[in-house]
């Protein structure tokens, strides 16, 4: 184990040598000691998707209730076919809203016909491949994409424009009010391929946060 930490240690060495090179971004590279690139997959991307589906709009306490109240219907263990077999209504008593209950179930529609495959497929698509693959699900848009890159699959170079926590740290850095996702998508190309370590940066600029980065 010791092993596969330091190839992310060594990574994050990596794209700090590199970043380095943009004199603006010193004062918010201070913050990389706080941040990792291991990615924390989950138990599948059924799992996972369907706690993302559920904590939308929700604070951290109340997402992570009603998530931990709809895995225990399955014993901790979703599947496709378990999930589609149960009544939207007994979704609904874990506390699920009518829209979020649906989306669920789209996701199960998506994962038992291997539209949305599992981690090992995943993995071996590219950022485009993975975003179109996840966006055909109810309720999942390219931000929600966006974090299963960062965070599940550890991509290095992701750059979340509509992140609305991105938007303001990004202003705070660069003393612009009302940053535009085109000049943003702009001064970021010379970031590249390390664009996540920034974004990771910028969520700890902002203080704590209740996602590890």
């Amino acid at each position: 184990m010791a092993a596969k930490h330091g190839k992310y240690e060594q990574e994050l060495s990596a794209a700090l040598s590199f970043l380095q090179r943009d004199k603006m971004l010193e004062p918010l590279l201070s913050y990389a000691s706080k941040i990792s690139l291991e990615p924390n997959p989950g138990p599948s991307p059924l799992y996972s998707l369907s706690e993302t589906i559920i904590g939308q709009q929700l604070n951290g306490k109340a997402a992570k209730s009603i998530f931990e109240r709809f895995a225990a219907m399955y014993g901790g263990i979703l599947t496709p076919e378990a999930i589609l077999d149960t009544p939207e209504e007994m979704m609904r008593s874990a506390g699920l809203s009518k829209a979020k209950a649906i989306a669920i179930r789209n996701l199960a529609e998506k994962v038992k016909a291997n539209i949305v495959p599992n981690w090992s497929s995943l993995r071996r698509m590219d950022d485009k491949a993975v975003v179109e693959r996840l966006t055909q699900v109810k309720g999942i848009g390219p931000w929600t994409a966006e974090m299963v890159l960062i965070f599940n699959l550890g991509r290095h170079d992701v750059w979340p424009v509509s992140d609305f926590a991105i938007r303001k740290a990004y202003g705070i850095l660069f003393g612009i009010e009302n940053p535009k996702a085109d000049e943003m998508v702009l001064r970021a190309e010379t970031w590249r391929p390390w664009r996540t370590v920034v974004t990771k940066c910028l969520w700890m600029s902002l203080g704590p946060v209740d996602i590890q980065i």
